[in-house]
Order: structure tokens, then sequence, then C-alpha cells
């Protein structure tokens, strides 16, 4: 009864700041979401709509034409494959990552946060250069790799690498935050209980994470399979081999094959509209799991 009270006083105190801070005469309020929608609707929803009329703007078999070609469907299954590959390491990394800087406390601690977020600072095209200049054929691992008949520029293991590099930071970036608010004490009554380190992270941390880690998976994902800059460098553009979705796009817009150019581009156009449903879902999921861990603090309070 009291937890019904005191969540009754919260509601009602959290409704009242909302009328406060809300309080603006109604041509202001109308005045902004009005700039809101326009400035939603030119930028965001013009572009996707004007990509999706391009890509059938030559009806369906136009549009067959320019996804299910031979080229189009190895850029394709080269995307696919490289988030496939990208994105598990990036969960386990991750994770790992997160846990033992919101876990622990160790020397190097935040070097590893810069290096977490080095990504975020530097140029894809810049960091598809370093790779170039690491394993080119007048870099530093070059002449090693040639020897060994190994090829990492223009080829798969370039592009993977690459993507690995730009979307380093996602998954333990949503993680890290969400660890700490989360603190250790559950996991150190899991050991004064006696499980063991895989049980608490299975049965204890992995559940309290689950949404998080969802989210920050989605957003990895969404950036791996869109990459261009950093893909650019090291692919070499091998038309059928080494080109993703995002280069596939721009060859066929420079060679003036629009509509197979937009009909590619709506698939990524539509990879992200789905990843913002699902990220809309994780968020109120998110939302919806604190406020009940809220109300859990309450009523125990």
């Amino acid at each position: 009864m009291a937890a019904t009270i005191a969540h009754g006083w919260f509601s009602a105190t959290d409704t009242n700041r909302r009328k406060i801070a809300t309080s603006e005469p109604f041509w202001v309020r109308a005045l902004l979401i009005a700039l809101a929608v326009s400035f939603f609707g030119l930028f965001l929803l013009l572009p996707l709509g004007v990509v999706f009329a391009e890509a059938f703007k030559k009806g369906w078999a136009g549009y067959a034409a320019g996804v299910l070609n031979d080229d189009a469907l190895s850029a394709i299954k080269l995307t696919l494959l490289v988030a496939a590959i990208a994105v598990p390491l990036h969960l386990v990394f991750g994770v790992a990552a997160a846990w033992a800087i919101a876990k622990f406390d160790f020397r190097g601690k935040q070097l590893l946060l810069s290096l977490i977020d080095l990504p975020f600072s530097v140029s894809p095209v810049v960091s598809g250069l370093i790779y170039v200049l690491l394993f080119g054929t007048q870099g530093w691992f070059g002449p090693l790799l040639a020897d060994s008949n190994i090829k990492i520029l223009f080829a798969v293991p370039g592009i993977v690498l690459a993507t690995i590099f730009v979307t380093f930071p996602f998954v333990a970036r949503e993680l890290i935050p969400l660890m700490q608010a989360q603190g250790c004490d559950e996991e150190e009554a899991a050991v004064v209980l006696g499980a063991s380190g895989w049980t608490i992270f299975r049965q204890v941390t992995l559940p309290n994470i689950k949404w998080g880690l969802l989210y920050g998976v989605i957003l990895c994902n969404a950036r791996a399979m869109g990459e261009f800059g950093a893909v650019s460098v090291v692919s070499g553009h091998i038309r059928g081999r080494t080109n993703t979705m995002p280069l596939q796009v721009e060859i066929l817009y420079n060679e003036y094959n629009f509509a197979a150019a937009f009909a590619v581009a709506s698939l990524l156009a539509l990879l992200a509209l789905v990843t913002l449903g699902i990220k809309r879902f994780v968020e109120w999921r998110l939302a919806a799991s604190g406020k009940q861990q809220a109300f859990i603090e309450r009523g125990q309070s």
C-alpha cells in the first residue's frame, strides 16, 4: 500500500513538473511543432521518398533488374558477410570491455576507454588509409604478406578490418553506462551464495543488460552495412568481388544507371527503417525496465 501511495505521489509530482515545463503559450508550442515537422519532412521524409520513387521509376521489372543482377547480388552477399563477421566480434568484445570497465578498477582503465572512443574521432577515410599504410604493397607488412601470398587489401579481409574499426565503439559504449548504473550489488550477492563466474554472467548480468546489448548490436549492424568511407579506401572497387552495397550504389550512379543505383539504395533505406523500428522497440523496453526498477526501489524504501 505504501509503495502504491508513494508511486502515485511521484507520478503526480512528475505530471505537475511536466505541466510547468510546457506552460508556454499555444502559438509558441504550435510554432515549435510546425518547425520540427517541417524540418523532419524536408530533410528526412522527402529524400527517403525520392529514393523509393526513383527506385520504382521503371516499375517492378526495372527494380528487379537493379537488385537481382550478379553484381548487385554479390554486393549484397558481401555486405551481409562483413556484418556477420564484425557484429559478433563486437558483441563479445563489447560485453567483455564493458564488464571490465564497469565492474573492476585496474591500471589503464582510462586508456581503454579512450581507445574505445578512438573511431569516433578518426575519419573513416583516414582509418582506411591506416590499413593501406600497414598492409599495402609499400606498407609495413606488405612485403611479408606478398611473400606469404596473403591478401588483405582489395579483398574481404581488408573490408572486414576496416568495418571492425569504424564500428568498434557501438556495443561497448551502450553497455558501459548501463552496467555502471546497475552497480555490482547483485553480482556480489551471487558470489556470496557461491555462484561461479559463468553462472553470474548468464543468470545475473546478461538478463540485466540484454536490451542494452541488443540496442548496441542493432546500431553496430546498421553502421557495418552502411559504411562507405573506410571500405571505399581498402576495397579496390572490384566489381562483383569487393563492392559492398554502398560502393555498388556509387558505381551505378557514376555510370548514370540511376534506376539501378536507387534500387540498391532502397535496400539500404529499408534496412534503416527496419533498424529504426527495432531501435524504437528496444528503447521502449529499456524505458519500461527502468520504470519497473525505479518502482521496485521506491517500494523498498
